[in-house]
């Protein structure tokens, strides 16, 4: 149930240098390696936490998406680590491949999501979970399928987004585990209204932190986040092949068992590289008030934006932003 007359925070458009932060420290796994070994050797450092029935949080993307993390290294993932996780997914507020569970299970079969069961949560229905401290919530509606399972890996690929400015670990559960037709309206639309995309910007992004940390409290210590700098267009998976075209340097993969800190890092890299690089997907962050995703965990006490990065590529040895970008190839 939404609460009412509440009033959105500010500050979305201002990146906030690491220096200005305060509070404790998280731990932030970081690896160059872009590949299947380099995933499943930073899953390592965060997979004690996951136990039971486990649920992968992965965008599987529209039909034939070219930027989404590529298959044969989720596939290998689940293979050697989770033989028995399961890919979880939800069904789209908008009309396209993934508004009914009929396309969604053909996008499924275009896409190559084949090797493992994909459970579309809010197939059979929805369920409520409850937001602690909200301003904009009290529950948020989800998927009913998700109080099946035990702990779950969000695993997401890090990159711009058309209404979040970005889409990290916070938007792939905030709207990825909402219900597509009662969970997402409350996110994305005043209720009466005739513009379905009529929340936007700071209001927008304390909506969705909001739903994100019903998902994290319902799973306590039991989620990681995985975030995968690759193919960062500053279009969302949801757009497919109509993605603007990728403009960003790979950069590599964070993990973390803080949401927070793991978006954090993934912002404060992509704002490490030379303007050049990163200047389209920080202007879409910033022209979206994207950092109100980060601001507004803190407040809520979802986590830590201070953190110490270390590189598993040099056994666990802290690294500086700036060296970890160091030999990004500039996108050309």
């Amino acid at each position: 149930m939404a609460l009412k007359k509440m009033v959105p925070g500010g500050g979305g458009e201002k990146y906030i240098l690491r220096e200005q932060r305060t509070g404790d420290e998280s731990i932030v796994y970081f690896t160059k390696d872009l590949s299947a070994e380099g995933l499943q050797k930073i899953f390592q450092k965060v997979k004690s936490r996951l136990s039971g029935k486990i649920a992968v949080k992965l965008h599987t993307g529209e039909k034939n998406g070219p930027n989404i993390i590529p298959r044969p290294w989720v596939r290998e993932l689940l293979a050697k680590e989770m033989s028995e996780a399961v890919i979880v997914e939800t069904n789209t507020y908008y009309e396209g491949d993934r508004y009914t569970t009929r396309q969604h299970r053909e996008t499924l079969q275009v896409n190559g999501w084949t090797f493992c069961p994909v459970d579309i949560l809010d197939e059979d229905g929805t369920v409520s979970l409850p937001v602690k401290n909200g301003k904009w919530f009290s529950e948020m509606s989800m998927g009913k399928n998700i109080v099946n399972y035990d702990s779950m890996l969000v695993l997401t690929h890090f990159k711009g987004h058309t209404m979040g400015g970005f889409g990290g670990s916070g938007k792939n559960i905030g709207i990825g585990c909402a219900d597509g037709r009662i969970g997402k309206a409350m996110i994305h639309t005043t209720p009466g209204s005739d513009n379905m995309w009529d929340i936007s910007k700071e209001e927008f992004m304390e909506r969705m932190t909001e739903s994100a940390k019903a998902v994290t409290d319902y799973f306590g210590q039991n989620i990681v986040y995985i975030n995968v700098l690759r193919n960062m267009s500053v279009s969302c998976d949801c757009e497919g092949t109509a993605a603007e075209p990728v403009a960003t340097p790979n950069i590599g993969i964070v993990a973390s068992t803080d949401i927070l800190a793991a978006d954090q890092a993934s912002v404060d890299l992509v704002y490490a590289l030379k303007e050049s690089d990163h200047k389209c997907l920080a202007e879409r962050m910033e022209s979206r008030h994207g950092f109100r995703q980060l601001t507004y965990m803190k407040e809520l006490g979802m986590g830590n934006d201070r953190y110490s990065l270390l590189d598993i590529d040099q056994e666990d040895l802290p690294i500086s932003l700036q060296e970890a970008v160091a030999d990004v190839v500039p996108f050309s």
